[in-house]
């Protein structure tokens, strides 16, 4: 695997190292050493997927609170979509920055997200697939999200969202003492 620091520190993209012949090609998509060695997290307990039958359709900005704060791995399986990764570590240099990039099914590229990170996608074709790979269990008590338009942040989507939960359109403006405090 190649890890590619992405401009928020603790952030990167995972390309695989791919072993080709003339039956098709093998790759690591995981490696506990190589992350490792890498400076990543590399205890993962759960792995999830997201199908969206929309183009347009947006989740996000999603993370969780301390003591049950993750890691994510997140990989288009089938499809495209838009990344995005959203620093709200306090004291982080890069606080309140994003970044975003594009992962499609045939690049297999993932985004390693770092604990204190929303996290979020925009589908760019229908039927789009995601897969994540999680460090902690799902806890909704310390669960929170962002908005994805939220004008503390002025996050950049490639598109205007067309698909959005309710959940996901309705998260409040930024406020420290609910979005960073349990």
């Amino acid at each position: 695997m190649r890890f590619t620091q992405t401009p928020l520190a603790g952030s990167c993209l995972i390309d695989l190292d791919k072993q080709e012949d003339e039956r098709g090609f093998f790759a690591r998509l995981f490696c506990e050493r190589e992350f490792g060695e890498a400076g990543l997290e590399s205890r993962l307990v759960q792995m999830n997927i997201s199908v969206s039958r929309d183009r347009g359709t947006l989740r996000g900005m999603h993370y969780q609170l301390e003591p049950a704060a993750e890691v994510k791995v997140v990989r288009a399986l089938r499809g495209a979509l838009w990344e995005v990764i959203l620093d709200l570590r306090p004291g982080s240099p890069t606080f309140g920055r994003s970044f975003g990039t594009e992962l499609t099914a045939g690049s297999r590229r993932m985004m390693y997200v770092p604990r204190g990170f929303a996290q979020g996608f925009l589908t760019l074709e229908s039927d789009t697939e995601a897969l994540y790979l999680v460090s902690t269990y799902y806890d909704p008590s310390h669960e929170r999200g962002v908005r994805w338009n939220d004008p503390r942040f002025s996050i950049a989507w490639p598109e205007k969202p067309l698909v959005i939960s309710d959940k996901d359109a309705n998260h409040p403006d930024f406020d420290p003492l609910w979005h960073l405090n349990g």
